[in-house]
């Protein structure tokens, strides 16, 4: 991860980028497209739509990117996850 991470997150193309944090079992039905750069803590994603769905966690330095129309449904870590999220 470079100094900046919000930097980072919009030289990969993104120009909505914020710095976000949720706290520990924050779950978020399926949504669109979107990237995380984690910062700390970690979250657990799945695609719903898959023909059999799994569940994939990512930890701090992880990068995740979800593809554009590929609804994802994402769970928060027992101590919380901070990112950085670019749409």
């Amino acid at each position: 991860m470079g100094q900046d991470p919000e930097r980072e997150v919009r030289s990969w193309g993104f120009s909505r980028v914020f710095k976000w944090k949720d706290h520990a079992g924050a779950y978020y039905p399926p949504h669109h497209l979107t990237t995380h750069l984690i910062l700390q803590g970690e979250l657990t994603i799945t695609y719903p739509d898959d023909p059999t769905p799994t569940k994939e966690t990512f930890k701090t330095g992880s990068r995740l990117d979800v593809a554009a129309n590929r609804r994802h449904e994402v769970w928060i870590g027992n101590e919380g996850c901070t990112y950085v999220i670019g749409e």
